[in-house]
């Protein structure tokens, strides 16, 4: 066994070394076999093809699996400034040491196969995880992931112009543009407006989900039960779940959420029967993700997205307005605070910082003065 792992191990390097030299397409199986210094029948039996080699370069290489490793950067910052330097220096240098890599594997992407996409996703989802812990400063004026987010869309961005464009105007160099990115994340942004959703109109979506299907009424329950977002449940797996009979909870990275079985003032089954325990036992087959799409395949962050507008379609929020996903997570908080959780508990359920959460307690208060005001108005 342990040659055969030291064998898959040897031919994964091989292959790393030379998509990063020469790009996935000029990369031949043969050539793969002669550097890892096997025959290439064993690159065949360990992974079928080309396509399958760097399927398990995406999902076991250090280069894509622990971008910490890769990217040498402090462990800890003082302020977002320093923090977003460190990382965009330390990304940028790593991409110039392997630009082909960089160039084939996303210019590539379009021909790979539903597995390697799903892969490349997974590497990008878990890139911005690692960003984001890094980046979690008081100061930042967004959300960490939503700040990693946009600060690894920017820097990749940058690198294919860097990579493939020989003049370029847009900055006098690689300095200029990070600078120019610390100023643009560190704004003041305007602050949050909060717009939970009526009790009705989320009933009714839940309704609709549950006409549809098991799938959909079970995704709208975590959405509004546990306050996830659509990226957050798209990288849940079925061992996530810790489900027990007074308690039922999803593992979030590092933290946990309970999936609440009241839901704006309607039960939704119990801990252990509920929409969710109802969607996996009627699962067949061993796919480890929370959620799969129609075919068959984990569901990303777009797909749910979808459904929400599908399920939502013709539906109208106070305002006047399409209800948006991101308005499930606003309504969860807004009743947990309703329900009497604190500003730091909420923090610690949906890691946010403090700060982002005080328009949540505005929000709340509203509500309550607005019920105030209706109750005085019955007894008079």
């Amino acid at each position: 066994m342990a040659t055969q792992n030291s064998t898959r191990q040897r031919l994964i390097e091989s292959a790393l070394k030379l998509f990063t030299s020469l790009g996935v397409t000029e990369t031949t199986t043969k050539a793969v076999a002669e550097l890892a210094q096997v025959n290439e029948v064993t690159l065949f039996r360990h992974f079928g093809n080309k396509q399958g080699l760097l399927l398990a370069v995406l999902e076991e290489s250090t280069a894509f699996s622990q971008p910490g490793e890769l990217l040498q950067i402090p462990s800890s910052v003082s302020s977002l400034g320093e923090a977003v330097t460190n990382y965009a220096n330390s990304y940028l240098s790593a991409i110039a040491q392997a630009p082909e890599l960089l160039l084939s594997v996303i210019g590539e992407a379009r021909h790979y196969s539903p597995q390697n996409r799903q892969a490349l996703g997974k590497g990008i989802s878990e890139a911005n995880s690692y960003v984001a812990k890094y980046l979690a400063v008081e100061t930042s004026p967004l959300a960490p992931e939503k700040l990693a987010s946009m600060l690894n869309t920017a820097l990749l961005g940058y690198a294919v112009i860097e990579n493939t464009c020989t003049e370029q105007q847009l900055w006098g160099d690689r300095s200029e543009f990070i600078d120019n990115l610390v100023i643009l994340l560190k704004a003041e942004t305007t602050e949050i407006v909060i717009n939970d959703l009526p009790a009705s109109l989320v009933h009714e979506i839940m309704h609709r989900a549950k006409k549809e299907q098991l799938r959909d009424y079970a995704l709208m329950y975590v959405l509004f039960g546990s306050g996830l977002s659509k990226e957050e449940i798209a990288s849940l797996e079925k061992s996530h779940q810790i489900n027990e009979t007074t308690r039922h909870l999803l593992q979030v990275n590092s933290r946990q959420v309970p999936v609440n079985q009241w839901i704006m003032g309607k039960r939704y089954g119990s801990y252990t029967r509920n929409p969710l325990t109802g969607w996996l036992r009627s699962r067949t087959g061993e796919h480890p993700a929370l959620f799969l799409n129609d075919a068959g395949l984990p569901m990303t962050a777009v797909d749910i997205d979808l459904r929400w507008q599908e399920l939502t379609e013709g539906l109208l929020t106070p305002e006047g307005r399409s209800p948006i996903i991101e308005q499930a997570a606003q309504t969860w908080c807004v009743e947990m605070l309703s329900k009497g959780i604190t500003l730091e508990n909420l923090s610690m359920l949906t890691g946010l910082h403090l700060s982002k959460l005080q328009p949540y307690a505005r929000r709340v208060k509203e509500k309550l003065a607005l019920e105030q005001a209706i109750s005085l108005d019955r007894k008079s």
